[in-house]
């Protein structure tokens, strides 16, 4: 991959505006800025539509909501940015856009793009959203890792023996999901699961801490988007609960998650503190050492380092390169 594989990324659109540069490289739509950032930084773009195996539609969602772009215009610019790209172009039309990607974190981002149907149903949608419920199409869809960068604290490491507390979740219900474990565990003495996020009034980075001091961290199915729950998990060294029944992890093709995580069905949610205390201190162990295996492919850096969470979306598209030459 790292000699042959070349993306070519459409020179249209003015960068101070929605295209080609990303709108920033921290917050919760972070990963979307440096993917903008590392595709012009390395060695896979090429000058050269000819050489390319796959081609960027350099589009930000996330920059258009920024400056303020309702829903309705976000659509319409898109549909417009791509249908003059395949007028303009020839490259679209041969595979009828399957050998094209886009990038996008954003949920509004996932739904904007939905006023063309070809490309939804027919280019590779490399989004933070790989819930089904999105229109999210496994195999040909990349699920793309929301990184809050950058993080407050060190990650963690070999430190098992801090590791006193049982289960910890603290976020918002927005999901039936969360309801039901809000409802269900929030009074028990040994899983600290809250149904509000950690006030910062009580102290300073007192959600981040209590990752260090948790042996899992549980991240159920949220609203329509991705959370950055799973990502800090890893980073923290806290094991991931995965709380979901459609939910396409991410570099799924890449990672075999059961090594390093927990992936439960939503029904598992009555039964979680039984499952979490089956798991024998020696299994634990080794999740928590693969788990701290696994945390460089969670981070982003500009330039990209080898190994990092651009390589592994640009492997994951690697992946893909040769079904779509239909």
């Amino acid at each position: 991959m790292m000699r042959n594989f070349k993306v070519f990324v459409y020179q249209d659109g003015d960068p101070n505006t929605y295209y080609q540069t990303p709108r920033k490289l921290t917050g919760k739509y972070a990963s979307e800025g440096y993917f903008f950032q590392n595709i012009h930084e390395s060695s896979f773009r090429t000058e050269d539509p000819e050489k390319a195996d796959l081609f960027f539609i350099p589009i930000s969602c996330h920059k258009m909501r920024g400056k303020g772009i309702s829903y309705e215009n976000m659509t319409v610019i898109v549909r417009n940015y791509v249908e003059s790209l395949i007028a303009k172009y020839p490259y679209w039309n041969r595979t009828l856009g399957a050998d094209h990607f886009f990038v996008t974190c954003h949920d509004v981002g996932v739904r904007a793009t939905e006023g063309l149907a070809l490309l939804v149903k027919n280019a590779i949608r490399v989004v933070c959203s790989p819930s089904y419920d999105v229109g999210y199409i496994p195999h040909k869809d990349v699920a793309l890792p929301q990184v809050l960068q950058p993080f407050p604290l060190p990650a963690g490491g070999n430190d098992i023996e801090n590791r006193t507390i049982l289960g910890f979740w603290a976020g918002h219900r927005n999901s039936r999901i969360r309801v039901i474990l809000a409802r269900v565990w929030e009074n028990d003495t040994e899983l600290a699961i809250s149904n509000n996020r950690i006030n910062r009034a009580i102290g300073e980075l007192v959600y981040q801490k209590s990752f260090y001091r948790t042996k899992f961290c549980i991240c159920p199915g949220g609203s329509q988007v991705n959370s950055a729950r799973i990502a800090d998990s890893i980073h923290y060294g806290c094991v991931p609960v995965i709380l979901s029944n459609y939910y396409d992890l991410p570099f799924n093709d890449i990672l075999d998650w059961r090594k390093f995580s927990l992936v439960l069905k939503e029904s598992d949610v009555y039964n979680l503190k039984q499952i979490l205390k089956s798991i024998s201190d020696e299994k634990f162990a080794m999740l928590h050492k693969r788990l701290v295996e696994v945390q460089k492919h969670f981070e982003w850096h500009s330039p990209p380092v080898p190994h990092d969470a651009f390589h592994m979306v640009m492997f994951e598209l690697w992946l893909r390169r040769h079904v779509i030459k239909y």
